[in-house]
């Protein structure tokens, strides 16, 4: 909701679009920001209460599922209606853990130490349990989640055959990755104008030992600090990090925008660590944040997104 507040109010302030806001609602279906119904038709059209509009663009400013996952993407395109960010299958491969790093092996980016769990049973809480023994401290995550939903740390192998049950409650499927304390570094990619912008990495850092949970990244009580300009970065490693974010945006043919996450090891090892397609909004987002580092204004990079995507279509 904050996301979608800040995106709102940016877009207010271009003179050549009229923007309707529309809430998917829990328990009420797609609602106005007035509180009338709405219902999107096969003809691009909205219909509000009784009123009936056109619409030429979306944005859909939904984090996690149904946003990220291809769903909405997949009504869209459906619809014929352009919108902002990845397309259905970029979005579905990019949410599954599993698929994407499958994706990052094949194309040569190293990614986390892991483990695939496909079954709810014992052979699977075996094999958390093995990767225990190999690693020591885990994490066990839910395949097809946000990145701090249906997540574990698991510091005591009693544990695991719990944190397994619990993971896939929230997915088919489930991750096992090895613990590690690296350096936390983001980077901003995106259309600009027709060309892909790689934007250097900005940093996340937060309590050491500390796990960054959903209530970490989101609460007004975060210990969570943001660094545009990371220290101690060499010009390879920047490099390194910006050429594997590019290769992955383009082999996995993203469009618009994503946020590509890196770990930085103690030893200097570079880990792909995940893709968000759809990222934060919020004004104090890493996305906008670094967009705007880079040199663009948020509002210049909506206008393009909005003028290329009613021209593809």
């Amino acid at each position: 909701m904050v996301s979608a507040n800040y995106l709102e109010s940016e877009l207010q302030k271009l003179l050549t679009v009229v923007v309707t806001r529309v809430e998917i609602t829990k328990n009420e279906g797609w609602k106005d920001s007035n509180g009338q119904t709405c219902r999107l038709n096969f003809d691009k059209s909205l219909n509000i209460g009784s009123d009936i509009i056109a619409i030429d663009y979306v944005v859909p400013c939904i984090h996690g599922f149904p946003g990220e996952t291809g769903n909405i993407q997949s009504l869209l395109e459906l619809l014929g209606l352009p919108f902002m960010g990845c397309d259905a299958s970029a979005s579905i491969v990019c949410f599954n853990k599993i698929a994407s790093k499958l994706w990052f092996d094949a194309i040569g980016i190293p990614n986390t130490p892991y483990v695939f769990l496909i079954d709810n049973n014992n052979d699977s809480v075996l094999k958390a349990e093995e990767a225990f023994n190999r690693w020591g401290t885990i994490f066990v995550k839910a395949s097809s989640q946000g990145s701090s939903i249906g997540c574990y740390k698991i510091i005591d192998k009693s544990e695991i055959k719990k944190a397994v049950e619990n993971a896939f409650t929230f997915s088919n499927q489930v991750l096992v990755e090895k613990d590690m304390h690296p350096r936390e570094l983001e980077i901003a990619i995106y259309y600009y104008n027709g060309e892909v912008i790689v934007t250097n990495p900005g940093e996340i850092s937060f309590p050491v030992d500390s796990f960054y949970t959903y209530e970490e990244k989101y609460s007004i009580m975060s210990h969570s600090i943001t660094t545009l300009e990371p220290a101690n970065l060499t010009d390879m490693q920047i490099a390194t990090m910006r050429e594997y974010a590019k290769r992955a945006f383009m082999h996995l043919r993203l469009k618009d925008l994503s946020r590509i996450d890196f770990f930085l090891t103690d030893d200097g090892k570079i880990l792909l660590n995940e893709i968000n397609t759809f990222p934060g909004m919020t004004p104090i987002s890493m996305f906008p944040k670094l967009l705007e580092h880079n040199g663009h204004t948020f509002i210049d990079y909506l206008d393009s997104c909005i003028k290329s995507g009613i021209h593809q279509y």
